[in-house]
């Protein structure tokens, strides 16, 4: 019994190649993401600050970090087109709330006292670490 060659498997909801890059796997986390936002826009009338924060930290971020500890894009390695692609969905998130539309990303960020996914995936990376060295 030989095993088959292949260029990608799915395992746990994480799509790994055969040559390790994450591209398919940040474009199915971001189209997870964006189909939920079409969803909750369809079903959500209500647009209110509170309201949507909730709906994002509950729905939509988690679509954005599931395995991120696998997958991270790092800039270091030239993937800034995949960290803005990520980027993307909570800017057009965050620009749906009632009054935040007009605003600056980084103002929306402030006002919603959120920061940019990069930066979560930094201090998750970080804490990681010194979890690491105890």
């Amino acid at each position: 019994n030989i095993l088959e060659e292949s260029e990608q498997e799915k395992d746990l909801g994480i799509i790994i190649s055969d040559t390790l890059l994450w591209n398919d796997q940040i474009k199915q986390c971001v189209t997870k993401a964006n189909q939920m936002i079409c969803w909750i826009l369809r079903n959500f009338t209500l647009r209110e600050k509170s309201v949507m924060l909730r709906v994002y930290k509950a729905l939509i971020r988690p679509q954005l970090e599931y395995g991120v500890q696998l997958w991270s894009p790092s800039p270091e390695h030239g993937s800034w087109s995949l960290i803005l692609t990520l980027e993307s969905v909570q800017r057009r998130f965050t620009r749906l709330i009632d009054g935040m539309g007009q605003l600056p990303y980084s103002e929306r960020l402030r006002c919603l006292q959120l920061t940019t996914l990069a930066e979560r995936r930094y201090r998750a990376a970080a804490l990681e670490a010194r979890d690491n060295m105890k």
